[in-house]
């Protein structure tokens, strides 16, 4: 065996490398800053709006080979460089209304995980080159490990960009009813580490006429047949149950941007007279009659439960169409200086439901609350935009709308796995977001519709979003959408779903693939550092530099 820089020569039964010819040496340092950006730039475009998902795995493989046998700065530095390249544009939307400052902030954070990836990468190239067939599991359980820190670390984390969220047009979606998002990334990443790994036995087929060339070709070969194998896997397996009908109002606002929030009056209007426009629809028979109404985030930024104005609007709406609404409200308290982000169910005769109400369990920092306020405000003063901090829930979002059990989850919460399982564990038939894009853009809104796409699969369950600007529409459990809406429009789309009981093996497994995937990415790292110091010790080898 032989490490990086080490000028010994390697005898790999593996490979059947002649003595006499060493392993291939790192790539030139220029060339592997060139694959960091277009691995970063494979990554992106993988991404919706663009959704060219057979890139993922390109851009997993580019980062891959940049960082195989570097020095740990070095890889360091071409994680970086590739991180960098993926968020900051696939991120643009954050800047749109707040200025640069937390855009380029959240940017550099969310880089600096995958430069820890491409320190690991690095770190367990002696055991890519030991066992060669090992590096596309290597590159997997490594990608699992990276998502499953940035997903929780800092303040909850930020989940956005993981590779499972890139597969929403992808055989591997299905993947998710299996072992849900962390499973799909770590499909990905392993016909990614394929690909790599069919490149390098190709580098090597061409060093000495002993190795086994076939292998370069069948490797690539099985990272395809990965990626179309998952339509072999079924979906949408629990059982089928009622029937019902749903409409989604997406109101609109007037403006675009963070100044919706001095519009609440006219935001919640647009969202009563959308339900009375549909109220008319229904009893004139050109529309169905809804079972339920589904209202975004922040359709009622108003107190309802505090202003009776805005209490009276909402119950001349549910009247009206005769149905529960919910609601996406903002309520005050339950302190002074607090206020919750909520989803409130609304009935005809009887108005809010309070044992129906479902609090947001996960905020987002410096967008909802300013964690470190004080420290934070050295940072920037715009902080101080957050005048009241949102308080978290504790209860998953599990409501009876008559005929319907839901599971409400609200904007970013989507991202996180846990929070929507609890709500099908609860017991819901049908998956609910509501989310507000007016301070973002339609390539945000996207990005969020996909996750929605990967949860029904992940779940079997339908699936809308309901957004104040777009875009809102339905989820079928194969993960295919539905009368999607237009962004920065009104709207308002009705459909009859069939709801779903039962658990799909991801229901029923949680968090386990994670735990299993990211242990064995832990092991490595582990098993590479027990490695690196047994070859250290051995005449005519060297260990890497650790630095």
């Amino acid at each position: 065996m032989i490490l990086p820089d080490s000028p010994a020569t390697v005898v790999d039964p593996a490979v059947s490398t002649p003595v006499g010819r060493p392993d291939p040496a790192p790539l030139r340092l220029p060339v592997a800053v060139v694959m960091a950006v277009a691995a970063g730039l494979a990554l992106l475009l993988a991404f919706p709006p663009y959704g060219w998902w057979p890139l993922a795995p390109v851009g997993v493989a580019l980062l891959a080979a940049a960082t195989h046998r570097r020095r740990l700065r070095a890889g360091a530095g071409l994680g970086f460089l590739t991180g960098v390249t993926l968020f900051a544009p696939l991120l643009v939307w954050t800047n749109l209304h707040t200025g640069y400052l937390p855009w380029v902030l959240l940017s550099l954070l969310q880089a600096s995980y995958l430069a820890l990836l491409g320190v690991a990468t690095a770190w367990v190239s002696p055991l890519a080159d030991r066992i060669p067939a090992m590096w596309p599991a290597l590159t997997g359980v490594l990608w699992v490990g990276q998502e499953a820190l940035r997903d929780r670390t800092p303040f909850g984390g930020f989940p956005w960009g993981r590779l499972a969220f890139s597969q929403d047009d992808s055989p591997l979606l299905r993947l998710a009813a299996l072992g849900g998002a962390p499973l799909v990334t770590f499909g990905v990443a392993l016909a990614g580490g394929l690909l790599v790994a069919g490149a390098w036995w190709l580098v090597r087929a061409r060093r000495g006429p002993t190795v086994r060339s076939r292998w370069a070709p069948a490797a690539c070969a099985a990272a395809v047949v990965l990626l179309a194998g998952g339509l072999a896997v079924p979906v949408g397996a629990p059982s089928p149950g009622d029937q019902v009908t749903v409409a989604i109002v997406q109101g609109n606002v007037p403006r675009l941007g963070l100044d919706f929030n001095a519009q609440r009056q006219a935001v919640l209007d647009n969202h009563v007279n959308a339900t009375m426009n549909l109220a008319a629809e229904v009893a004139a028979g050109a529309r169905p009659r809804p079972d339920l109404v589904v209202w975004p985030e922040n359709s009622s930024d108003i107190d309802p439960l505090r202003n009776p104005a805005a209490g009276a609007r909402i119950s001349a709406a549910t009247e009206a169409v005769g149905v529960p609404i919910l609601v996406g409200a903002v309520l005050v308290g339950p302190e002074q200086g607090q206020v919750r982000n909520a989803g409130l169910l609304w009935h005809p005769g009887t108005g809010p439901d309070l044992e129906q109400l479902y609090i947001k369990r996960h905020p987002v920092p410096f967008a909802e609350y300013v964690p470190l306020r004080r420290i934070a405000r050295m940072v920037s003063d715009q902080v101080d935009r957050v005048r009241s901090d949102f308080v978290a829930g504790s209860e998953p979002g599990v409501m009876r709308a008559g005929p319907v059990v839901l599971g409400d989850v609200i904007c970013f919460e989507v991202a996180y796995d846990g929070l929507v399982r609890d709500t099908v564990v609860g017991g819901a038939q049908l998956l609910v977001v509501q989310t507000n894009n007016a301070t973002f853009d339609e390539a945000e809104a996207r990005q969020q519709l996909a996750m929605v796409r990967l949860r029904a699969v992940e779940h079997g369950r339908p699936a809308l979003m309901a957004s104040t600007v777009g875009v809102s529409g339905f989820v079928t459990p194969d993960g295919r959408v539905s009368d999607a809406t237009g962004f920065n429009t009104r709207a308002v789309v009705v459909r009859q779903l069939r709801l779903a009981d039962g658990r799909t093996l991801a229901t029923r497994l949680g968090v386990l693939p994670e735990v299993l995937l990211a242990g064995l990415c832990v092991a490595a790292l582990a098993g590479v550092a027990v490695l690196r110091r047994r070859s250290a010790g051995r005449p005519g080898e060297a260990a890497d530099s650790p630095v």
